[in-house]
């Protein structure tokens, strides 16, 4: 089974879970995302942002509630709604709660995501979120070492093509750590539930 093929039918699951309350889809720990078993540390890397600067990921979200998410502008359904709910949950928060995030969307299709386009399309979202791309190589490097899959391109009619990629959204809190990701499927409430916790989340404390 391709990646794409596995992708979509991990997605048909998770969107039937989604189904659920919030309290069935809460877990003990108090978040409504996946805990992850090994944290995944913040990584450094340097990309262009959409204004063909170079943007260092570690430095530039030191001290922010990080929520970083590979995918493509052109994508059908994954990238558009985990961006959109995103987007409405924090545009909905006192100015004083949103500074504290950072939204960084990279992109796994360089060839068709040039700056100006991946601007357009990130600002129907938020006017702050970050754009970042690179060479498809090390965007699957990066991927990699973050514990997710590398993304892979599969061939459609007309000599188009889709982005196999992953549909976690990975959220660093203040300490440059990963310990929650979020998968297709996460609604609104349970990123308005989970964004403020985060914010205040003391992991080395429990």
């Amino acid at each position: 089974m391709s990646y794409l093929r596995a992708a979509t039918t991990s997605v048909c699951i998770l969107a039937a879970s989604a189904c659920l309350s919030a309290s069935d889809r809460e877990t003990a720990s108090g978040y409504r995302g996946r805990i992850f078993p090994d944290p995944r540390p913040k990584i450094d890397f340097t990309l262009k942002d959409t204004e063909g600067a170079d943007f260092g990921f570690r430095q530039e979200t030191d001290g922010f509630v990080t929520l970083l998410f590979f995918g493509y502008t052109h994508c059908p359904d994954v990238c558009p709604i985990h961006m959109a709910n995103i987007g409405a949950v924090l545009n909905g928060f006192p100015f004083e709660l949103r500074r504290q995030f950072k939204v960084v969307f990279v992109s796994t299709d360089p060839e068709r995501d040039t700056p100006e386009r991946m601007r357009r399309w990130l600002d129907s979202f938020g006017t702050d979120f970050i754009g970042l791309t690179g060479p498809r190589e090390q965007v699957n490097q990066i991927q990699v070492a973050l514990g997710l899959p590398g993304s892979v391109i599969e061939e459609t009619e007309g000599g188009e093509y889709l982005v196999g990629h992953s549909s976690s959204v990975l959220a660093f809190t203040k300490d440059n750590v990963a310990h929650v990701g979020y998968p297709f499927g996460t609604r609104q409430d349970d990123w308005a539930h989970d964004l403020p916790k985060l914010v205040d989340e003391r992991w080395g404390s429990r």
